[in-house]
């Protein structure tokens, strides 16, 4: 078995041509999640990535970044939290809504899930076109906190996501 340093995470994502509609190429990560060897050098790689940062959070809307959000938190030692539609959260909430290609959504966060003055990192699978990972920051930033950056399994490049999340650091561990 090779060791985690010679994997090639492109390895383990597949395409899936015309998914979920035509002329679409869906990136589909899950032989990667299947892998734990896999799985755990993506995990290296996102926190080698930030491990100077001093984080005392990851924070994520659901529900792919949860995959790498939670083992990511471990592996900088620090917490995470949740960022969900309207109604999943059971204690009272911050909210945030934002504007899509295609109309109007919101996330919440717990009111007491991050604190002003805390250094946050904002972790989704997929950096798009970065609407949602953006109103991510917004309603991370509305608690004063910092957000000290974005960062990701993937990023679609020609659909502009960075430029949306700009001026915050974003890092992608695969481009396309």
């Amino acid at each position: 078995m090779s060791t985690s340093s010679s994997l090639d995470l492109k390895d383990f994502i597949r395409d899936i041509p015309d998914f979920p509609k035509p002329g679409i190429l869906f990136r589909d990560i899950t032989p990667l999640l299947r892998s734990p060897a896999a799985l755990r050098e993506a995990i290296r790689q996102l926190a080698e990535l930030v491990r100077d940062e001093h984080i005392d959070l990851v924070v994520s809307a659901e529900a792919r970044g949860f995959i790498f959000a939670a083992p990511l938190a471990l592996e900088l030692d620090c917490g995470f939290v949740p960022i969900r539609k309207p109604g999943k959260l059971p204690f009272d909430t911050h909210a945030f809504h934002y504007e899509l290609e295609y109309g109007s959504d919101t996330l919440e966060m717990h009111i007491d899930g991050v604190e002003a003055g805390e250094r946050v990192l904002v972790v989704d699978d997929l950096l798009a076109t970065g609407g949602t990972v953006d109103a991510c920051c917004q309603l991370v930033e509305k608690t004063g906190a910092e957000v000290v950056g974005c960062a990701f399994l993937i990023e679609l490049t020609a659909l502009g996501g960075a430029a949306r999340v700009a001026p915050r650091r974003t890092d992608s561990l695969l481009t396309y």
